[in-house]
């Protein structure tokens, strides 16, 4: 145990392979513990490296092994990946994963807090019951158009239905299928309320922590953003610079590049997608609003005052897709929201400049 210097571990539900090695990479042990048994094997074994692949249980026990005094690295798991030899096995993953946390090279994930975690679980378990919603949302307005009543698409044009399906006088709707639908209506009031409740949650949280409220001033980032942002990221000085921010939330496009020649073509959608979905729907947002907005404009004067990033998206709306231009918008968002929270600083909005209506 006292020549250990590198541990890995491939974690599981209640089954756990361990493999130990010495300073000149020498197997010291393989062995197969159960749960209730790694903190005591690992107590054992003199502080040292200890490597895991980051998964949903691996902060927990990376924040166990610190206590412990050991130096542990959570690994993306796709990294591992390239050093498994052979054919897939728990051994074999174990030992993959302590040769890749020994590379210099290697990048890691940093270990998260229970707190951080527990403002995670609320954003989860919204975009669940927000999933459901809509999914009730589509099977009301299916079922509805059977009977000939069509509705718009749209969270908002779901209440004409709600109001026929509650109408028992109206003649248009059998009572068999107010039957049927009535408990689907109550279900969406009810997860309706339910995810209120968690924007309340989320908006208190984004407002308590000093990192949201400086991110949740940036154009196309609200309370949720912000919150989101600030509970994913530990620790922002990791990233090099905004663009490799916005390459580890998939925002950048995608290299195809050989032989000198470079290949670009759509982003690469890695990383986070929560992340990045809240990125691009915030910027189309932005986009929305200051095309609605310069449109008024120009319909009351020959210029308009606006910011270089707002100037910048409307001139490459002129000759890029609505999309296209949103998910550059979110790149750009990312990279100030990256700068605002490794440098600690505010938020400082752009001088406006004039731009021919």
């Amino acid at each position: 145990m006292e020549t250990i210097t590198t541990v890995g571990i491939d974690l599981a539900k209640n089954v756990f392979q361990v493999h130990a090695v010495d300073a000149q990479g020498q197997v010291v042990f393989r062995k197969t513990v159960r749960r209730a048994a790694l903190l005591r094997l690992l107590s054992k074994v003199r502080p040292c490296l200890v490597g895991m692949e980051a998964c949903a249980s691996s902060h927990h026990w990376a924040r166990a092994l610190i206590e412990l005094g050991h130096r542990v690295r959570l690994i993306p798991p796709a990294y591992v990946k390239a050093y498994v030899r052979r054919q897939k096995n728990d051994a074999a993953d174990a030992a993959a994963i302590c040769e890749a946390v020994s590379r210099p090279s290697m990048r890691f994930v940093p270990v998260k807090s229970q707190e951080q975690q527990a403002v995670l679980m609320l954003h989860r378990a919204r975009a669940l019951l927000v999933g459901q919603r809509t999914a009730l949302i589509c099977a009301i307005r299916s079922h509805m158009a059977e009977l000939g009543v069509v509705a718009p698409a749209g969270p908002r044009n779901v209440a004409p239905l709600l109001e026929r399906l509650a109408d028992a006088s109206d003649e248009g709707i059998p009572a068999v299928a107010r039957l049927a639908l009535s408990p689907l209506a109550d279900q969406m009031a009810r997860l309706h309320r339910e995810i209120e409740r968690l924007d309340r949650a989320i908006l208190e949280q984004c407002r308590r922590n000093e990192v949201s409220r400086r991110l949740a001033v940036i154009p196309g980032i609200g309370p949720l953003t912000a919150s989101a942002l600030a509970a994913s990221v530990t620790d922002p000085k990791m990233f090099k610079s905004g663009r490799e921010f916005a390459a580890f939330l998939g925002l950048v496009p995608r290299q195809s590049s050989t032989g000198g020649k470079e290949r670009l073509g759509r982003i690469s959608k890695m990383g986070d997608r929560y992340l990045r979905t809240l990125l691009v729907v915030g910027a189309t947002a932005v986009l929305r609003h200051a095309k609605a907005q310069g449109s008024a404009k120009a319909q009351g004067s020959a210029k308009a005052q606006g910011s270089p990033p707002r100037i910048w998206a409307e001139g490459l709306l002129n000759k890029k897709p609505f999309k296209l231009v949103a998910v550059a918008l979110a790149n750009k968002t990312a990279r100030i929201a990256w700068a605002v929270m490794a440098r600690g600083e505010k938020y400082r909005k752009p001088a406006p400049m004039a731009k021919a209506a």
